[in-house]
């Protein structure tokens, strides 16, 4: 049984977003590794665009039949 069909370009869509989430997160982890600035917020906050992204990535290649 299917519980969530997407089209492929909405597909494309979320993949995307977590793509950019992704690069967000390593953008934080970049930032907190260079500066002293905020390093426990920079990693908190890194990592949840990192598991956020990579939700958003399994589910656009799982429901999507991207993969």
């Amino acid at each position: 049984m299917i519980l969530l069909a997407f089209t492929r370009q909405t597909g494309l869509r979320i993949a995307e977003i977590g793509f950019a989430l992704t690069a967000v997160a390593g953008a934080a982890l970049v930032l907190g590794a260079i500066t002293t600035f905020g390093s426990k917020r920079g990693n908190a906050i890194a990592g949840l665009a990192l598991a956020a992204g990579s939700v958003l990535l399994i589910v656009a290649f799982h429901w999507s039949g991207l993969g």
